[in-house]
């Protein structure tokens, strides 16, 4: 129940993020184009809503096994090695992601310490940026969650998005639907047949 309604509200906040960034792209042109003047802080503010729209996605996507990745010769390794190579990979990124996490820590510390303010915006740009840290503080925490359900055998991997496999699974639903259009569409020529 609880992880239900983090979920949802992960979800409600990325899709405000994405809505926000579209309107205010959309308004900054509507302004400058059809009235000749502009929202002066509208580039720096669409810029900061998408580094949060993809800092705070990336994690949702680890969350949910949404990332593309290329798993075509780690899947015909035995399972143990399988497994092997996932918490490997895991590890790297959790490395990868620490080092992130600590750079972004210095520079947000150095941000705040000399108190520099956003160019268009009277905001700190360590409160704006902030995101370099809440995302892989996040990221951190979305990949222990993975590398203890790959050790407790609770799943095999990273739950890639395998867009080959959709759109097989795509084509074979077509496929039968157009076999149930014909079948039907023979059953009514018959039914017809029968009553002349």
């Amino acid at each position: 129940m609880v992880r239900n309604l983090i979920t949802k509200l992960e979800e409600t906040f990325l899709s405000l993020l994405l809505v926000a960034m579209t309107l205010l792209v959309f308004a900054e042109v509507v302004m400058r184009f059809g009235f000749n003047s502009g929202i002066h802080w509208a580039q720096e503010m669409t810029l900061l809503l998408a580094a949060w729209f993809v800092l705070y996605g990336a994690s949702y996507g680890i969350k949910v096994g949404a990332h593309i990745g290329v798993d075509v010769f780690v899947k015909l390794l035995p399972k143990n090695a399988h497994r092997f190579f996932t918490l490997v990979a895991i590890g790297l990124c959790l490395v990868y992601s620490g080092l992130l996490l600590y750079g972004s820590w210095i520079y947000l510390s150095k941000m705040k310490m000399i108190g520099i303010e956003l160019e268009d915006m009277p905001i700190q740009k360590w409160m704006a940026m902030s995101i370099l840290v809440i995302g892989f503080a996040m990221l951190i925490i979305r990949f222990l969650e993975l590398g203890w359900k790959v050790l407790k055998h609770q799943t095999e991997g990273f739950g890639m998005h395998d867009e080959a496999e959709e759109s097989m699974e795509i084509a074979k639903e077509l496929k039968a639907m157009e076999e149930q259009e014909r079948l039907e569409k023979e059953r009514k020529d018959s039914d017809r047949g029968d009553r002349s």
